[in-house]
């Protein structure tokens, strides 16, 4: 699902709002997740996943062409860790599972 998609069918989930409403709710949330993490804090959004970063250190890499040392400098990446009940939510068994919504394949063109 990509945010249009998402946008979309909050909209039609909650009909009381305006789309140029709830894509401003969806963006705001997205971009201080963001911030909060190039800041280097975690966030936590109970049942779903925890947002956090990992440093990565510096280290001698190849260049796969040439085969020559490369230095890489260190790096920061995002890292996601599921939540308890999300990680039940897709570890039930196929008799337990609920049937997907179908998605409209015309949504966000």
């Amino acid at each position: 699902m990509i945010k249009s998609q998402l946008v979309a069918r909050l909209t039609q989930r909650y009909p009381h709002l305006y789309h140029r409403d709830v894509e401003r709710i969806v963006s705001t949330v997205l971009e201080e997740i963001s911030k909060a993490l190039a800041k280097g804090d975690r966030v936590e959004l109970r049942g779903f996943g925890a947002f956090s970063v990992k440093s990565r250190p510096a280290r001698v890499g190849r260049n796969p062409r040439t085969g020559a040392a490369v230095t890489v400098e260190e790096k920061r990446t995002p890292f996601f860790r599921t939540g308890k009940e999300l990680r039940e939510r897709l570890n039930v068994t196929p008799t337990e599972r609920v049937p997907r919504e179908p998605v409209d394949s015309h949504v966000g063109h």
